[in-house]
């Protein structure tokens, strides 16, 4: 507005002393023409009589073009219906100021296009006529900047809102897991307490069931044994003709009283073993004595082959090894004994040993009933009885004290099977380095 105020100023002194002096009125031509923004002069009808250069730029018509047309041709269409009405309201109470204010003004230029525009007006009077003098400038770049601005802070706004959102579900997230975290850590906590209550009980039960067994097996051998030894008295002092049918019942009474001290010496075991009440002595043996040791479990378990069954018994090595007899004892006894009940009559039995120095191998292998595949891995467990097994007698014990047996040893077993051909069970006794040769 300063430059506009010394322009108009300028102006005003030119045209009032256009004829004293020419000098000035060549400088203010220079001016009018030469500067950098556009100039339209008008006079009180809106009539333009002159333009600059840089209007003519701007708006592509000639100085000749627009001489004598009005003002409004320089408005867009759209505007141009109240132009006539605003430009005579300025007309009748003149004075320098802008144009528009608070709106956006557009100009319109010869090819029809539009630009925006900010206009200044101010006016002059010469030999008794009023002129008036818009300065235009042209701020497309500057409105491009400004909408870059604006489209740039609704994107700014854009994201702020869209991280506000995210923020918003992010801590909603984490207040769910926490909250989900806080109830998980809560039942863990609760099935942590419940889990040592049940181990408690089943411990609990486990040394209730011990002491039963221990009790029930101590309380029940000697009268078995009472009825044992009366048995075979009975079968001293027998005689008659009656004495046949006699012996025969004599040998039903001994079995199955025979068979019944086997199961609660298992129970006695199971309960010794469970409460750390047996360990493993080791001795080392030379292999003849070992040879006697297992020559004479076979001679014992003898008694109780079926008709036409036998045991043969196939030595290897001439290691000596380190063992513990009682031990040993037990666990050919077991397996023995299933080969034994397992197995047909006229089957055969085989006992094999192994003796490296390094490695104890004792093998049973018989030809019965053989052992299903599903079976296989629950086979060493507590009381567990195969499908094909449960009409025969037995407590499902024997191969769990075998194991645990092996444990005390640091040994283990395997085993081979298939039904209706047989099963092997190997026992692995891993020796010293230094047992004696």
């Amino acid at each position: 507005m300063y430059f506009y105020g010394r322009l108009r100023l300028t102006l005003n002194l030119h045209i009032n002393m256009q004829h004293e002096h020419t000098d000035n009125a060549n400088q203010f031509e220079a001016l009018f023409n030469h500067a950098t923004l556009g100039m339209i002069v008008t006079n009180r009808n809106g009539i333009i009589v002159n333009a600059n250069s840089y209007a003519e730029q701007q708006f592509g018509y000639t100085v000749q073009e627009l001489q004598g047309k009005t003002v409004d041709m320089l408005v867009p269409y759209r505007f141009q219906h109240g132009h006539h009405r605003q430009r005579d309201v300025y007309y009748q109470h003149p004075a320098p100021r802008r144009m528009g204010e608070g709106r956006d003004l557009f100009a319109q230029r010869k090819d029809g296009t539009e630009f925006p525009v900010e206009i200044s007006l101010s006016n002059y009077e010469l030999q008794g006529q009023m002129f008036v003098i818009a300065f235009i400038i042209d701020i497309t770049i500057r409105k491009k900047q400004e909408q870059l601005v604006l489209q740039q802070k609704a994107e700014l706004e854009k994201i702020t809102l869209e991280i506000k959102q995210l923020n918003s579900l992010l801590e909603e997230k984490v207040e769910a897991r926490t909250n989900m975290l806080r109830e998980t850590m809560s039942a863990l906590e609760k099935s942590k307490e419940e889990l040592s209550e049940a181990l408690e009980t089943e411990k609990q039960l486990g040394e209730l069931k011990s002491r039963f067994v221990t009790m029930a097996s101590h309380e029940f051998r000697t009268p078995l044994s009472t009825i044992l030894s009366s048995t075979y008295l009975l079968e001293k002092y027998t005689q008659g003709e009656e004495s046949g049918k006699t012996q025969k019942h004599i040998g039903r009474i001994k079995g199955a009283v025979s068979d019944m001290k086997n199961i609660l010496e298992d129970f006695l075991s199971l309960g010794r073993l469970e409460e750390g009440l047996v360990t493993a002595t080791m001795q080392v043996l030379t292999p003849e004595e070992l040879f006697a040791e297992i020559q004479n479990a076979i001679h014992e378990m003898e008694q109780g082959l079926k008709k036409d069954q036998q045991v043969t018994f196939v030595k290897e090595g001439h290691a000596s090894v380190e063992i513990d007899r009682h031990l040993l004892k037990n666990i050919l006894n077991n397996l023995l004994s299933n080969a034994i009940k397992f197995s047909g009559e006229g089957a055969v039995i085989e006992v094999k040993t192994i003796l490296q120095p390094r490695l104890f191998t004792l093998v049973v292998k018989d030809q019965g009933i053989g052992i299903a595949e599903d079976d296989m891995e629950r086979l060493f467990g507590r009381f567990f009885r195969a499908k094909n097994a449960v009409n025969i007698q037995g407590t499902g014990l024997g191969l769990h004290i075998i194991t645990k047996y092996l444990e005390l040893m640091h040994g283990n077993i395997a085993v081979e099977s298939k039904l209706n051909e047989g099963t092997s069970f190997t026992v692995h006794l891993p020796q010293k380095i230094n047992a004696l040769p």
